[in-house]
């Protein structure tokens, strides 16, 4: 009797000490579960504040654009610049409200082009998610980058109302489609560049090149300006007129490229490390590559050449940034500045007219960091790597140039392309704005 007493009180000694110790477990359980949401909403926050602020500072980009195009041309186009590229912004972000972020993100059954999302209809059926705003508005300042690349190509001719035109065409439907086939799967696309395993992070080709073969679209329905091309082909320089100002314009562009590269994780996390470093040492190499060869043509250290280079390396280093090495960066960054130099002297040698080099910065390397990106990958190169870049290029290529040529070809047939020869000789901002950038100066031009 007394050894069953004993065995009770054992028994409800221990159910008394181990009920607490069960519920410290669960208390503990829960405090962790707190946390682990805590922790989760933060991260969730930083991803919102991050993505908002490289959006910022892509839009930056914009200003740094209308400097360098504007240094790089005469001072009586200096207001159609600044004009262009305010409208690129605000017509592009428009035409990709409107439909450019549905043909490029919506859902797809394809894998060619998205059928939902057209103006933010997302956003409504999802009753509120913040998400989509954020990610449209990081997405829209790449959109109107590609646009305003054309600028400065087609830059002393142009007529703005067709300018107007391009633009629109260009957020709405030519980058939107490229687009759609490689970054589709970001939200509600399936792109079939992207299911083949194309590498373009941030955008050499998707933003880039898209933008240079629209450029070299317009320069050639364009044609050259009055008197750069003499009567037996002779190639006559007309400088720009502000190199002071491109340069704060290069600076400005590589600032943005900060929001540009690291941005596209949309996560503030450890990864935008070596994006940061990458884009930095790719646009360092550039420039010394494109001095080195400039100097070497020039017998000069060419200024405007210089400027392009650090451009190129940028360009170049978008595609790869979050898959190449630090020391793979300088290499693709210098070879871009070899590159964007060659690639300047011949376009200008094939009689295209491209007052800022936008088709060699953009167009050819972006290319070649597209290739870049797959030829120097961390994991390794193969052939079906390099080949799907390669396919990515190409398709790039003729979807751009060929959209766009015909689009450029269309609005000259239809509200007009080209100035006339005498509205050309006073200047495009008399003509198209009534306007002067320097009202007080007296200008000398030829």
């Amino acid at each position: 009797m007394r050894k069953k007493i004993v065995l009770a009180v054992i028994a409800v000694v221990a159910a008394c000490t181990v009920a607490p110790a069960f519920g410290a477990d669960e208390a503990v359980k829960v405090t962790l579960k707190g946390n682990a949401a805590a922790i989760a909403a933060v991260q969730t926050n930083l991803n919102y504040v991050w993505t908002l602020v490289a959006a910022a500072l892509v839009f930056f980009m914009q200003a740094g654009f209308a400097m360098v195009e504007s240094g790089f041309t005469r001072a009586k186009s200096a207001v159609n610049i600044m004009m262009k590229n305010l409208m690129d912004f605000a017509v592009g972000s428009l035409a990709f409200w409107a439909v450019g972020f549905g043909i490029m993100f919506g859902t797809t059954h394809t894998g060619w082009f998205g059928t939902s999302g057209f103006f933010l209809s997302d956003w409504a059926g999802l009753k509120g998610d913040q998400w989509v705003l954020a990610f449209w508005m990081f997405q829209v300042v790449f959109a109107a980058t590609a646009a305003t690349i054309v600028s400065g190509a087609v830059a002393e001719r142009i007529k703005f109302t067709g300018y107007l035109v391009y633009s629109f065409m260009v957020c709405a439907v030519i980058y939107p489609v490229f687009g759609s086939w490689a970054w589709g799967g970001l939200f509600h696309g399936a792109g079939w560049l992207e299911a083949k395993g194309f590498i373009d992070f941030a955008g050499s080709t998707v933003v880039h090149s898209i933008g240079g073969w629209c450029a070299l679209a317009g320069a050639i329905v364009l044609g050259p300006r009055k008197g750069k091309y003499g009567p037996k082909g002779e190639i006559r320089a007309i400088p720009g007129h502000n190199i002071p100002m491109a340069t704060i314009g290069v600076f400005i562009l590589w600032l943005g490229w900060f929001g540009f590269n690291p941005g596209s994780t949309t996560v503030g996390d450890p990864s935008i490390a070596m994006i940061f470093v990458n884009t930095n040492l790719a646009a360092a190499a550039g420039t010394i590559g494109a001095l080195v060869i400039s100097w070497i043509i020039f017998k000069v250290p060419d200024v405007g050449m210089t400027l392009n280079g650090s451009l190129a390396g940028l360009v170049a280093i978008t595609a790869g940034c979050a898959n190449v090495t630090p020391t793979s960066a300088v290499v693709i960054g210098f070879i871009a500045g070899v590159i964007v130099v060659l690639s300047v002297v011949g376009i200008d040698r094939l009689h295209i007219d491209d007052p800022v080099g936008a088709v060699s910065v953009h167009g050819v390397c972006g290319a070649w960091g597209t290739l870049a990106a797959g030829l120097f990958n961390i994991g390794g190169a193969t052939l079906a790597i390099v080949s799907t870049q390669l396919l990515g290029i190409l398709a790039a290529f003729v979807w751009a140039f060929g959209f766009a040529f015909i689009l450029f070809k269309t609005i000259s047939l239809t509200v007009g392309l080209r100035i006339s020869e005498e509205e050309e000789m006073i200047g495009v901002d008399i003509s198209e704005h009534a306007a002067h950038a320097y009202n007080d100066f007296q200008l000398l031009e030829h």
